[in-house]
């Protein structure tokens, strides 16, 4: 196990330390972990007070929405385990006054038996008190009744709305009239990718295998209503939304509020895949999204996976959310547009596509280009490896892209000479792949088709002053040099190659294999090299033992071309 804590029994009460220290509205009671607005007033002076909880883990919630427009206080028990009745009732006894208090529970059992006899004895000590139970989650509707569902991410937009009424000064009964009906209204359903570990046990709640997902679990790992294949992000969010509608039976119209919650592990940029659907999918299914979130906003520990909630909206409901609050954890005001903004800079400036001449050799080049596009895409995973190992990973996507490209450009309907197909392919690089191969590739290929133009092309003289001057461009774009553990270090040895070839006046065929084979040898030494340039300086000594990526592509695609002239 390997989490940021020092001891897993005091890590509750150290981390409500540490939200409490960071937020000056915030205040911590000495006896009980129960965090609570630091400007509570005496209790003659106090509005019906908001009061959730339960479990540590589920981080932001429940201190997160402590704040003004929203909880009064918030209880917390160990990780993934109810707070006690005393510490419930020290809460209630700490923010709430003769107004009362409203309890907003999760429904789990553990948590409507302390919250609901710490409510039995306020009532019996004179502070009336009303429990809201949220019972949001829709995957086991077809296991067991629906009072019996479990209380999950839905339950932070009832902390919204009952928060934004008492805020407003409304009695203990409306607020938790509006509580109820706002939990009635919610559908929530998760899916994980993966377990958490709880502290105290040190390993997985529960495996899943590498190409498995478990659909419809609770925010403690409880099982779901299916483990299946992973499918893609749409698939995904397409089930789970039809399955939150057809057990809402929300009719074409309905205005929505929707909650795209991270269950801890999951990337900022898989949520908003997730939600880019969610918002669509509702759409298509009639449904008015007028507010939407994307956040970890009731996680379970570092579980890669997400929830999404549907909420059912009236304009009161929506004028509570969109109330203003200083709960820290609170995700903003939600506003969506009715379609995404996507704008046109309009059509780039043509580049010069001239045909020179409908010649043999610019056909060539193309068979040539297309040998290489071949080499890369196979070689898409061993690159992978290799930039993962000594970089940043994305090197294998970013050659099949360029494989993509330049089939495409060796396949559209125009003949060309052999340094307009060079340009030709150059834009087609810079517009195809990211990071920094897109514009080595694009400057060494322009600079190579302007050495050549005008020059007799069929000439290996001419073909190796190309060669070289390419070379040279993605020197001088870079700044790197022999030696640097970059893809000159291929490169390099393969213009050496080519203009030694001119020099003993060998064929074509003969030339090209030795610059393969150069560049062959000059990426299998660059695994003894230390990098100094690129993310891979990073790491120093580290990378050592390993080829660079870069190197190893140069090598690859001049191998295919190689073995075309060959043939």
């Amino acid at each position: 196990m390997k989490k940021l804590i020092n001891d897993p029994r005091q890590v509750v009460r150290e981390m409500l330390e540490g939200i409490v220290a960071l937020h000056p509205g915030l205040a911590l009671l000495a006896e009980h972990d129960v965090v609570l607005r630091s400007d509570t007033p005496e209790a003659a002076q106090r509005k019906v007070a908001v009061i959730s909880g339960g479990g540590a883990g589920h981080e932001p919630a429940h201190a997160g929405y402590v704040g003004t427009g929203m909880l009064h206080a918030a209880v917390s028990g160990d990780v993934f385990t109810s707070p006690s009745v005393d510490a419930v009732l020290a809460a209630i006894q700490a923010v709430a006054g003769p107004a009362g208090a409203l309890l907003v529970v999760k429904n789990y059992t553990g948590d409507r038996l302390n919250f609901g006899l710490a409510a039995e004895l306020a009532r019996a000590s004179g502070i009336p008190t009303e429990i809201v139970v949220v019972a949001d989650d829709v995957a086991l509707r077809d296991t067991v009744p629906e009072e019996r569902r479990r209380g999950i991410a839905g339950t932070v937009l009832i902390h919204k709305i009952v928060g934004a009424l008492a805020e407003a000064d409304a009695d203990l009964q409306r607020i938790a009239a509006a509580g109820r009906a706002a939990a009635a209204a919610t559908g929530t359903m998760g899916v994980a990718l993966g377990a958490c570990t709880i502290p105290a046990a040190g390993t997985p709640g529960f495996s899943l295998g590498e190409d498995e997902i478990e659909l419809g679990l609770g925010i403690h790992g409880e099982p779901g209503i299916a483990r299946q294949k992973i499918a893609s992000a749409d698939t995904i969010t397409d089930r789970m939304l039809d399955m939150i509608l057809a057990d809402r039976g929300y009719p074409a119209g309905t205005p929505v509020a929707l909650l795209v919650n991270n269950l801890g592990g999951t990337t900022t940029m898989e949520l908003a895949v997730v939600a880019r659907r969610a918002l669509a999918r509702l759409r298509e299914h009639g449904l008015v999204v007028r507010r939407a979130w994307a956040g970890t906003l009731l996680s379970a520990l570092e579980m890669p996976g997400f929830s999404l909630s549907v909420m059912a909206l009236d304009d009161a409901r929506l004028a509570l959310l969109d109330q203003a609050t200083q709960a820290p954890a609170w995700a903003g005001p939600g506003l969506v547009p009715q379609r995404a903004s996507i704008v046109s800079v309009g059509e780039p400036a043509a580049e010069s596509e001239t045909v020179v001449s409908a010649d043999a050799l610019g056909e060539t080049v193309r068979r040539a280009a297309l040998a290489a596009a071949t080499a890369l895409e196979a070689a898409e995973t061993q690159l992978t490896e290799l930039d993962s190992r000594a970089g940043d990973g994305d090197l294998g996507i970013s050659m099949k892209r360029a494989a993509d490209a330049i089939r495409a450009s060796c396949t559209a309907s125009r003949s060309a000479d052999a340094a307009s197909v060079l340009a030709l392919l150059a834009g087609a690089l810079r517009r195809a792949i990211g990071g920094s191969s897109g514009p080595f590739y694009a400057v060494g290929l322009l600079r190579a088709a302007r050495q050549l133009a005008g020059e007799p092309q069929s000439d290996l003289k001419s073909w190796s002053a190309a060669f070289a001057a390419g070379v040279a461009a993605i020197s001088e774009l870079g700044g790197a040099r022999d030696g640097d553990r970059t893809m000159l270090d291929a490169l390099l040895p393969a213009a050496d190659a080519l203009a030694d070839a001119v020099r003993r006046d060998l064929t074509a065929t003969e030339a090209w294999a030795q610059a393969a084979e150069a560049a062959r040898s000059g990426a299998e030494a660059t695994a003894g090299m230390k990098p100094r340039l690129g993310r891979a300086s990073y790491l120093g000594d580290r990378a050592l033992g390993v080829p660079d990526g870069g190197a190893v592509a140069v090598s690859l695609w001049l191998a295919a071309i190689a073995g075309r002239s060959a043939a």
